[in-house]
């Protein structure tokens, strides 16, 4: 999985990880942030989460036709690694020190933010494509994104508990715990909302609390200010990051440095080296091809990217907050980690040709599965969970399933039984529709959001975590046949003068998945569960049909 590829893949991919971890730490909480700050209803959040969406993945476009027309990637990279600080720098410092309640604070720091992405990640991906736009490289290039997919989620994997570290210290050294329903019932106490079930609970919530205040006001005003200075201290992390990214960025920059060149260039290299380059009706047919391509992505990013937002308020408003037996292992980052390194030792293991070469990776099975055991006896018989744990599980199915997709997918090849890209693109839709089958399932019975409101908007009838965790297995397992796959597909088909405009196109894509987010928030308050995840199903279901419908077509092309 990991030979025979060139060093700048993992230069390239670790710049990404250390973005990425900055980034998914500042989401993991950001949603959260936005309704205990400012006490936003969940159509409002839909509203702000869906447009910085949108825009996040729109810029792309804008930084790819500015690295074709003009600067070139590395420079165009290097500047949206600077933006990308400025805007984290705009959201922790001025939120936190020069305004408590202005809220354009922050559209203007998620402005600066997605403008920095939108320079950054498209012609990331253009330099790791064009690592294997050499002939004997062509056929390492899925295997490449699978790893450069691989990577960055590594970064996301640790974001979330990092987010809840910081957030949960701030809280203790101020002699305050979380609970989710604290944050809805001390704005409603302070808006005079409120009703006497509501405020019952939170006379009882204050009273459990280490810091002797009894006045509700003055408590609701201090808690409010605790928990958003701790996402202030989250927003701290995501900025300091960009710095380390910088430096990784720069002090290995020869690494990559070879196919750091300007679009123009690439044409000219190809005409030197008397390769075939595509014909202007051969553009036209690629660029309408991938035009497809985007159209059927929109409603995977739909779904997957509820994530961010209702899959959020169902972990925080319906999901059990105490864990024990083996989800505790679940919950533990560190176990994570330790099952993800055995699952790659494990493959080591059959990959190794010699006998003595395959006792390292028996070594680091056992250890690994040794610390397993330690820890899962180290782990308090119950523990509480925050709804921003729940983000960690994407990253991990991850980091835990490429290899597995890897070998199945080398396997297929040499019997020669590989689906094409188009094909995997088709059944990663299918897989995603059962996703959230299996999470509207267990979700009938439950009340609705605006039934919750009395109580702090937090459901009585709590489910296991298990449903959605299962629900992020699907997911993953979707998004590892759809997204590495289709970015590659990208890098291959795009034109050489279109390379950083046409992966673009591909986050384009993302960006109207993205701001459709915040159509399914619309329905979140009025309507019963099972149905909001029964209108992603559909969504899912009618993309994998036109897939298919056009699967030929995007076949040809890409050979």
């Amino acid at each position: 999985m990991f030979k025979n590829h060139p060093i700048g893949l993992y230069t390239l991919a670790l710049t990404n990880t250390c973005e990425r971890f900055g980034h998914y730490t500042m989401l993991a909480v950001f949603t959260l942030f936005l309704q205990v700050k400012f006490g936003l209803t969940a159509s409002y959040t839909a509203t702000i989460l869906g447009v910085f969406l949108g825009v996040v993945y729109f810029t792309p476009l804008l930084g790819g036709i500015i690295a074709d027309k003009w600067w070139g990637y590395r420079k165009t990279i290097k500047i949206g690694i600077f933006i990308m600080f400025s805007g984290y720098f705009l959201l922790a410092f001025c939120i936190k020190f020069l305004s408590q309640d202005v809220l354009y604070v922050v559209f203007l720091a998620l402005l600066t933010i997605s403008i920095g992405i939108g320079f950054f990640k498209g012609n990331l991906q253009v330099l790791v494509g064009n690592l294997y736009d050499a002939s004997e490289q062509q056929n390492q290039r899925d295997n490449a994104f699978s790893i450069y997919y691989m990577a960055l989620n590594i970064g996301t994997l640790f974001a979330p508990t990092v987010a809840e570290k910081i957030t949960n210290f701030v809280l203790v050294k101020s002699g305050l715990f979380y609970n989710a329903k604290i944050p809805a019932l001390t704005h409603q106490f302070l808006d005079g909302t409120i009703d006497i079930q509501g405020k019952a609970e939170l006379i009882k919530l204050a009273a459990m609390q280490q810091i002797g205040i009894t006045d509700l006001t003055s408590f609701s005003r201090f808690y409010i200010s605790k928990l958003s200075e701790s996402y202030d201290y989250v927003f701290w992390m995501a900025c300091l990051i960009h710095i380390a990214l910088m430096l990784i960025y720069l002090f290995f920059r020869k690494t990559y440095e070879p196919v750091d060149c300007h679009p123009q260039q690439l044409i000219f290299n190809s005409e030197k080296k008397t390769e075939v380059l595509p014909t202007q009706q051969q553009i036209k047919e690629r660029i309408i091809a991938l035009i497809q391509v985007y159209f059927i992505v929109i409603f995977f990013w739909m779904s997957f990217d509820q994530n961010w937002l209702t899959l959020t308020f169902f972990a925080r408003d319906y999901t059990a907050q105490l864990v024990t037996g083996l989800n505790r292992i679940e919950f533990d980052v560190i176990s994570l980690s330790l099952i993800a390194l055995a699952i790659y030792s494990l493959f080591g293991i059959f990959q190794c040709k010699g006998k003595r070469v395959k006792w390292v990776p028996v070594g680091i099975l056992m250890v690994s599965i040794t610390l397993i055991f330690i820890k899962y006896y180290c782990i308090p018989p119950a523990i509480k969970i925050y709804p921003e744990l729940f983000q960690q599980f994407n990253p991990f199915f991850v980091i835990a399933l490429t290899p597995v997709f890897v070998y199945l997918f080398c396997y297929l090849a040499k019997k020669k039984k590989e689906p094409s890209a188009p094909c995997k693109i088709g059944i990663g839709m299918m897989i995603a529709s059962l996703g959230y089958i299996i999470l509207a399932i267990g979700s009938v019975g439950l009340a609705t959001p605006i039934e919750l409101k009395s109580l702090g908007g937090v459901s009585n009838q709590l489910v296991s975590p298990n449903w959605l965790i299962v629900t992020y297995l699907t997911l993953t397992a979707a998004e590892l046949l759809l997204s590495p796959i289709g970015i590659s597909l990208v890098s291959k088909i795009a034109p050489p003068q279109y390379k950083g405009m046409m992966m673009g196109g591909w986050f384009v894509s993302t960006a109207i998945g993205g701001y459709l987010v915040s159509l399914i928030g619309y329905l979140w308050n009025n309507m019963q569960l099972w149905k909001v995840w029964g209108i992603l199903v559909i969504c899912c279901l009618i993309s994998a049909l036109y897939t298919f419908s056009i699967m030929k077509r995007l076949e040809k092309i890409s050979k």
